[in-house]
């Protein structure tokens, strides 16, 4: 089973090199690796001009520029480039253990149904006492095995640092929707939103453990409420999404979060007596309002340009998920 590997990138020209090494060291026979570069100069081709020398005889590695920024516009890139039977996706400041490849391929192979994989997103030990000190570096890790599948309730879950597509599920989830997305004009949800049509479509996600990488990507504490903000933005616009296409469920597990939202903010008030609005659930209203000027094509059901809104891009970061519902 080959497995092309997919890294989107943007200026990170100090995490790029070691990121793209640690994948071509990856014990597994037959997998390739595409960078998907939308840097504003041209350090982090220099770089994989550099690298890829070194792996020519375990891995091609290969480099595409985009003239146009936006993470699910990359993923979607990455897509129509790569031939391999599974495509693993993993993020320009993370390092992956040898086995990831070869783990990730397994998966697949041992279940025909699954379709799309999440693995975790661990904290590297060289952080934890940055964490400590108040560093947030956005993870996502758990130790059971499951599977989300139709006739079970949907899980919001999963991180795209650490993320695989088995390919023939493109046949029938049309790609990841260009308007969600870092760099893309409602901001987050990319990899939710695409989780959720895998999820229609009855083939199985399945929560990986055994898979896993250590994610370098860190917030400070004054960055941190702007990433929930444009979280909050990208989840309210993909419930909206769903909910215009008649979808009761999406209706009832955004009612869910943004309640959970407001329980957080009256906690809060009982405990320390002050008034502290939750940031995320504050942005999930202006998701929905931003959305509510793009068209949806409810038969794929990705959203459409309109005079009042184009696939623009509004913030050229890549923005990864946290964590289920976005506790982090």
């Amino acid at each position: 089973m080959k497995v092309s590997v997919v890294v989107c990138t943007r200026d990170r020209h100090d995490t790029i090199g070691q990121a793209i090494e640690s994948i071509a060291q990856c014990d597994y026979p037959d997998f390739d690796i595409h960078i998907m570069d939308q840097s504003t100069t041209d350090g982090t081709r220099k770089i994989i001009e550099e690298i890829a020398p070194k792996y020519a005889d375990r891995c091609p590695i290969l480099y595409h520029h985009l003239d146009k920024a936006g993470l699910s516009r990359s993923y979607n890139a990455g897509l129509r480039v790569s031939t391999g039977e599974v495509i693993a996706f993993t993020d320009d400041d993370v390092i992956v253990p040898s086995d990831w490849v070869a783990l990730t391929a397994k998966a697949f192979q041992d279940d025909a149904n699954v379709a799309l994989l999440y693995g975790q997103v661990c904290v590297p030990k060289s952080l934890e006492e940055s964490v400590k000190e108040g560093i947030i570096v956005p993870a996502l890790t758990f130790t059971e095995r499951e599977k989300i599948r139709q006739g079970k309730p949907f899980k919001v879950f999963g991180m795209g640092a650490n993320m695989a597509i088995r390919r023939s599920l493109l046949k029938e989830v049309e790609g990841f929707d260009e308007a969600l997305g870092g760099g893309g004009p409602l901001r987050s949800a990319q990899d939710y939103d695409f989780a959720y049509r895998t999820y229609l479509t009855g083939k199985t996600i399945l929560l990986e453990p055994d898979v896993w990488v250590d994610h370098y990507g860190t917030r400070t504490q004054d960055q941190w409420p702007l990433t929930l903000k444009n979280y909050g933005i990208g989840d309210g616009a993909f419930y909206a999404k769903h909910i215009r296409c008649g979808d009761t469920q999406a209706m009832w597990l955004f009612l869910k979060i943004y309640l959970r939202s407001k329980a957080r903010v009256f906690k809060r008030l009982l405990k320390t007596g002050t008034w502290e609005p939750d940031i995320y659930g504050e942005f999930l209203p202006v998701g929905f309002q931003e959305a509510a000027k793009f068209d949806v094509d409810k038969r794929v059901r990705l959203y459409r340009e309109t005079e009042e809104a184009k696939m623009t891009v509004t913030q050229a970061s890549v923005i990864t998920g946290a964590s289920a519902e976005r506790k982090a």
